[in-house]
């Protein structure tokens, strides 16, 4: 297959992902993102009539790129997405000498609309749980495994790629926390429950054993091969939980985080500690938790307000 890409190009690239690796600590996720967006980018470039090296890139490229994308069919977040990850690319590649000026300092893309997933009541996440436990009485490995990911993820509010990237030395048994290495390598611990506590315990001395292998390391969870368990196997048990759950909304182990969050501030959480739980680095990011319900706005309006 022909690379659409000139060496040269190719080369910054290269270059672009080391940066994002080594001198941002961006996940792999993260990097495999920008750099798709970026080759994105650099082909459209190349197709173009302007094109001469990198330093044609400019505004009017930027802007042909971007209302491709959205010929294509792109949706708003999308768009604002490839926006973003356009504007970083292309600061990079001025604060490294490739480029004279930065063509994306005027770049305007559509804000994205903060949609929210859906949300488990708290009657159905009980159920979840219950639902759970029953699947493991039988100790089966993978049951046990399961039960304690979504006890985990419900009562943490912790991200799935977070979850497995947890070792049996981020969990203090002793005052139920567990240590997290989040977005930017940001360290934070999250509390959990007794329940948590209990799926864990029987996991880690019944269920893990079973999976151990030479390349277990000292992962937590655990594939049935022995490997660090992966996000998509952490996705299946979820979805195979709720499906337990009548009327449950179909929800993966985002929708946990986003069921944790509503929940305690349904509880009476204050925000700022819901922030610190998500380990948010800005509040604004969790005011989109605070969809709480009318009974709850009733509630605290009765309790509160001098006229109720």
């Amino acid at each position: 297959m022909v690379d659409p890409l000139p060496p040269t190009l190719r080369v910054h690239l290269e270059e672009y992902a080391e940066h994002l690796t080594l001198g941002r600590a961006r996940s792999p996720h993260t990097v495999r993102a920008y750099l798709r967006d970026a080759e994105s980018l650099l082909v459209h470039l190349v197709e173009t009539d302007s094109w001469t090296g990198v330093d044609s890139l400019d505004l009017r490229v930027l802007r042909s790129w971007l209302a491709e994308q959205a010929r294509r069919g792109s949706a708003r977040t999308s768009m604002a997405r490839r926006a973003s990850s356009a504007k970083a690319f292309t600061a990079w590649l001025q604060r490294s000498g490739r480029i004279d000026h930065d063509p994306a300092l005027r770049l305007a893309a559509p804000r994205a609309a903060r949609a929210l997933p859906s949300v488990l009541k708290q009657s159905q996440a009980a159920d979840a749980m219950s639902a759970a436990e029953l699947g493991s009485r039988e100790l089966d490995p993978i049951a046990l495994r399961d039960r304690s990911i979504v006890e985990l993820l419900y009562a943490t509010g912790i991200r799935v790629s977070e979850l497995c990237g947890l070792d049996l030395g981020d969990v203090d048994t002793a005052r139920r926390l567990v240590r997290v290495v989040g977005k930017g390598d940001k360290e934070r611990s999250a509390p959990y429950g007794v329940p948590a506590a209990t799926s864990l315990e029987v996991w880690i001395e019944r269920g893990r054993p079973e999976f151990v292998a030479e390349r277990s390391g000292s992962a937590l969870f655990l594939g049935r091969r022995g490997g660090r368990l992966d996000p998509r196997q952490a996705r299946t048990a979820v979805h195979d939980v709720l499906a337990a759950v009548p009327g449950a909304p179909d929800l993966g182990p985002h929708g946990l985080r986003h069921s944790a969050a509503t929940h305690l501030l349904e509880g009476g959480a204050d925000l700022r500690v819901v922030q610190e739980l998500l380990g948010h680095s800005s509040l604004a990011t969790t005011q989109i938790y605070t969809h709480v319900s009318v009974d709850r706005l009733r509630a605290v309006h009765d309790r509160a307000h001098p006229r109720a």
